[in-house]
């Protein structure tokens, strides 16, 4: 495989990260036709996977100069968000200590799990869109700015919606 100007866009961490990321996207896309339990299921898998194998590639330096095309339009973030919330149902909402909104307040902020896995979902659909395409120097933007998102935005929202879902998992153990 030639890499040329770019050869970090072609390296095993990066595409074992382009795999979970994608198909974290396809289960997003496909929420609406999936049951709370699943769902819940494989969130709490896939998203340590997305996690870590983001992680891996933290530390990530450009190799271009380029900036990613945005890809994810409000209609599909929507479908996403709205998919989500309505499998989820009352499970949805959350209270988030977590926040930019909680330095100004002593209460915990109103969250959604649906909303954080559409921000998620967005800097991943994108990365993974841009990769789709093969473009070596839309690659290498997308990868930066899907780490970037990582550091600073999407990264935090992932771990924070671990515990919610945490929380959903274990009332299907008390119903049972």
């Amino acid at each position: 495989m030639e890499t040329g100007l770019y050869p970090r866009i072609y390296d095993k961490d990066v595409l074992e990260f382009l795999t979970v990321s994608t198909e974290f996207c396809v289960r997003m896309e496909q929420a609406a036709r999936t049951e709370l339990r699943e769902l819940v299921g494989m969130l709490l898998k896939i998203l340590p996977l997305v996690y870590v194998k983001a992680l891996v590639l933290d530390g990530t330096v450009p190799e271009s100069d380029g900036v990613a095309e945005q890809l994810v339009t409000e209609s599909d973030y929507e479908y996403v968000c709205t998919s989500v919330s309505q499998v989820l149902g009352s499970y949805d909402d959350y209270l988030d200590v977590f926040v930019e909104d909680m330095k100004y307040s002593d209460r915990p902020v109103r969250s959604t799990v649906s909303e954080n896995l559409a921000d998620i979902y967005q800097d991943l659909r994108n990365f993974a869109g841009i990769y789709k395409q093969g473009f070596p120097e839309a690659m290498s933007a997308a990868l930066w700015d899907v780490m970037e998102g990582f550091r600073t935005y999407w990264g935090q929202r992932l771990v924070n919606v671990m515990r919610p879902l945490h929380e959903i998992y274990l009332t299907f153990d008390n119903e049972a």
